[in-house]
């Protein structure tokens, strides 16, 4: 009688480990700060290129990299960028820099839609640290090239971003609220004359 009730119980437990899923993985978007879109651009408004992004290659992952101690970060396998980072922080601050500047007439650097922009823009991410439940901090170096010539515009943003609550998605929109930031800042650098 105890042989048959194992095998049972062997097959249930079976069955369950068969029908049970896997852990699902959740996938991150930064977006830009704000939804609309700006008015169509005219001439005299100025085309922008962003990119080349450069990252700490610590933070430059599929996965999300999250601080775990003053010397040590976690990576959360199950907790993934949708896309590459440098990419997804070049689309964000290109969206950015459209509408601080009013214009469509941005887009990152690896697209070929426009070849001669009036500006590039290079950005040398230097920290994109990230604290589950209390805060994003991002510091970028950049870099405004204007194409007609000129002594190129530097400056430095450091940011940090509370997270408005526990978990990945609040950290995730205190990314994008920083990069905001960034982005003033450098849409302030291309007003300037």
């Amino acid at each position: 009688m105890t042989r048959p009730r194992t095998a049972v119980l062997w097959v249930t437990l079976l069955f369950a480990a068969a029908c049970s899923s896997p852990p699902q993985e959740h996938h991150y978007t930064l977006t830009p700060a704000s939804a609309t879109a700006p008015a169509a651009g005219a001439a005299s408004t100025p085309s922008v290129a962003v990119g080349p992004v450069t990252l700490p290659e610590s933070v430059d992952q599929p996965q999300l990299v999250v601080q775990a101690g003053a010397n040590q970060v976690a990576r959360y396998d199950l907790h993934r960028w949708a896309g590459p980072l440098k990419s997804e922080i070049a689309r964000v601050i290109a969206a950015n820099l459209a509408q601080d500047l009013g214009t469509t007439r941005v887009w990152v650097y690896t697209q070929a839609a426009l070849s001669n922009p009036d500006y590039q823009v290079l950005v040398d991410v230097q920290r994109f640290d990230s604290a589950l439940g209390d805060a994003a901090v991002i510091e970028a170096l950049w870099t405004v090239r204007r194409a007609a010539g000129g002594d190129p515009k530097t400056g430095r943003s450091l940011v940090r971003e509370p997270a408005s609550g526990a978990g990945f998605d609040p950290l995730v929109a205190a990314h994008s609220r920083a990069l905001a930031r960034v982005s003033r800042d450098i849409a302030d650098a291309i007003r300037a004359p």
